[in-house]
Formats: C-alpha cells, structure tokens, sequence
C-alpha cells in the first residue's frame, strides 16, 4: 500500500551485473511537495539508483511507481511525458545557441515542434513570452542573447534548470547539481532549485552535504547499494552507520 502522500516510490528495487549487486532491495518513498537527496560515499549506488527511476537502466527486481501508476516496464520518453524529468535528459544545451533559444528549443518540444526549425520566425517567436518568463526564473536575464558555450558553469546549470522547467514536469531529478561550482555558484544554484520546487517535487543526488543540509527535507543514504538510513539530516547525521559511511566527513 502506497503512503497516501507519495509521489514516486521503489519497491525492492535491485540491480545486479554479472552476478554484481549493485543495488539490493532498495525501498524508497519521496513524498510529493518536498526536496529529497539521495546521498551516500562514492560506490554506493547513488547513479545506479537514479538511472534505474529515471528508467535509463532496467532493475533485475523490484518495481517503480510514479503518480500511483506501475512504470517498471515503461521506457524513459514515457516516463518522462508522465511528469518525471530528469534534468540532463533534455539539459545538453546548444552551445553554440543563445539563452533564448536554448529555452525556446525544449518548449518547441514541449508544444510538439521539435524537429520544426522550418516553421516561420513568427510560429517559433510565440514561444519567445515564455521563453523569457524562464530565463527570468534562473535570473539570466543579462545573458539572454549569450552563447551558452560563453557561459560560466554555474550559469550553464542555471540554464539546464530552465530547458528542464519548459517541459513542465510535476517532479524533477537533479543528478549532482553542485559538481565542479565554486561557493558563490552553489548559492545561486540553491536558490534555483529552492524556486523551482515551489509547486513540484524535487530528489537529487548530490556529494555536498552542506548544501543537502540546509535545502532537503529528506534525506537517503546509500552504502553498497543498500540504504541505511533515511530522514531528516539531523537524524541520518546522528546515525552511527552513516557517521562510519563516511568516515566523519558529516561533520564538515
């Protein structure tokens, strides 16, 4: 029976190559409206497990629902029409494209016109209101007619949260949305991901615990594949087998 409060749940979700257990019985509830982490020391099947809900990867066992519906068998472009988005999926920018167009290209996809670069300057500029109301969200707007590839990275993930807003998804995944910021971007990209969860759901994986311990409501630690742990950061923090996990770096 599902927690009436859930969004996306695993249930004894396992995934083994060649007779490796990478991910064992993994039971996860992300409750809808919140911020959940997916944290754990590296090898302990943080990516394995988000490829396997983001359908990327097929679980060996165990079953994956989203919004109440069973999507083990579905395959990614399904789950992602569904609501479920995954931020990389659509995230590549154009480098060579400017901000506005970045963002004008994934509402062409979501307004059905992808692949219709041939459709006139006036059809594709109705897209430009909307276009502009996101990159105003990721506060862009000075670089609204830069090349991306001019961008800073932490602006680049700022632009990435904005072609993952323009599909509309009810929850989104962030894998390691802080990798490779320094402090002054991680900020900003905090703020981001704070605005952007207002009316949907959030779970990431991210290495930065300062970051997870101020932004996420919930928190699941993974070692060997396994979790160990899952709850507020006060209590996953105070938890012996997590503090041995990660052999005292919580505490920096």
């Amino acid at each position: 029976m599902s927690p009436p409060d859930a969004i996306l749940e695993a249930r004894g979700l396992t995934k083994e190559f060649l007779g490796f257990v990478a991910v064992n019985n993994v039971n996860l509830s992300v409750r809808r409206g919140s911020i959940h982490a997916l944290i754990g020391p590296n090898g302990a099947g943080k990516t394995t497990v988000f490829n396997l809900l983001t359908k990327f990867l097929t679980p060996t066992r165990g079953a994956i629902v989203f919004d109440g519906v069973d999507v083990t068998a579905e395959q990614p472009a399904a789950v992602a029409r569904r609501g479920l988005v995954r931020s990389f999926q659509i995230s590549a920018t154009f480098p060579h494209l400017t901000v506005l167009e970045n963002v004008r290209v994934a509402l062409q996809r979501k307004a059905g016109l992808a692949t219709q670069f041939w459709r006139s300057d006036r059809i594709l500029g109705q897209l430009d209101d909307r276009a502009r109301e996101l990159v105003a969200a990721v506060n862009l707007e000075p670089y609204l007619h830069a090349h991306a590839v001019d961008l800073s990275y932490g602006r680049k993930r700022a632009l990435e949260i904005a072609t993952t807003l323009a599909l509309d998804p009810v929850m989104l995944l962030l894998d390691e949305p802080m990798a490779g910021m320094g402090h002054e971007e991680i900020d900003r990209v905090v703020d981001l991901i704070r605005a952007a969860a207002q009316g949907r759901t959030v779970l990431m994986v991210e290495h930065n615990l300062s970051v997870v311990s101020h932004l996420c409501d919930t928190i699941s630690v993974l070692q060997r594949g396994e979790v160990i742990a899952e709850g507020s950061y006060e209590h996953v923090s105070a938890d012996p087998r997590v503090r041995e996990a990660y052999m005292g770096m919580e505490e920096a």
